[in-house]
């Protein structure tokens, strides 16, 4: 079984407010995904967060978003495809800038929210996503979600020799299509925290999930999405990090 990484959104507060446990949740992480200014964070967050994660090792990614503070990067918002690679290149090289100057480096690249809908959703903006990262560095993975079927995103990023690393979630429920379930539908945020650990581990085996409707989802995914809001949250990916461990090991 390759090993399930455990990436989580992190470097999000912003000036003298504070979102999320960082120094909490980095010590069981495996990718942080560095907040770049456009949606949370600011320099002197990035330049705490990298530091955070140089200390515990954790692969550092850039988090780059619309230009939205006020929406959290949560509204969708029209580019053009020149302005979406110019914003994407300015966030990414901020951060990689300030990691430079520590001494590490970006390593991948993980579009926030909106923006990251948004490219799962459309062809042509995933398109320009992987041109603006090909030519930064094409070396850099992209994250984005799996689904039912990767093939037609795994061409994309083929044709521009960028790596994909394919996500999924251990406390959400898939539809048949392996898209997430709208929060507002009943049951879509999974809270218990023993089932969120056997879709953590069945994800990793590669075993199918049970999809809303019933039926039997495969996913292939590298990466895990995790979280640490609060500490309940951190409890939880604590658990998740122990119970892949022991697979891994067995």
């Amino acid at each position: 079984m390759s090993r399930l990484l455990l990436n989580c959104d992190i470097g999000e507060s912003f000036g003298s407010w504070t979102m999320g446990l960082d120094a909490e949740v980095m010590p069981f992480i495996d990718c942080a995904n560095i907040a770049c200014g456009f949606h949370a964070g600011d320099p002197s967050i990035m330049r705490k967060t990298v530091s955070l994660a140089l200390s515990h090792g954790v692969q550092i990614g850039a988090h780059p978003a619309y230009q939205d503070l006020v929406g959290f990067g949560r509204r969708s918002m029209a580019y053009a495809t020149q302005e979406l690679q110019d914003i994407l290149h300015y966030q990414i090289g901020a951060l990689d800038g300030i990691c430079r100057a520590q001494g590490g480096r970006v390593s991948y690249v993980k579009p926030h929210g909106a923006m990251y809908n948004d490219m799962m959703a459309n062809p042509a903006q995933l398109r320009a996503v992987l041109q603006a990262v090909a030519s930064y560095d094409r070396s850099l993975p992209l994250m984005l979600m799996a689904t039912k079927d990767n093939s037609a995103a795994q061409q994309l990023g083929d044709e521009y020799g960028v790596t994909l690393w394919f996500e999924a979630f251990a406390d959400r429920a898939y539809d048949s299509a392996g898209r997430l379930v709208s929060r507002q539908t009943p049951g879509a945020v999974h809270h218990d925290p023993e089932h969120i650990i056997e879709q953590a581990l069945t994800i990793a085996r590669g075993d199918p999930l049970t999809a809303i409707d019933g039926s039997a989802l495969h996913l292939q995914a590298n990466t895990l999405c995790v979280h640490g809001d609060n500490a309940h949250s951190v409890a939880a990916v604590q658990h998740i990090r122990e119970a892949l461990n022991r697979q891994t090991a067995s």
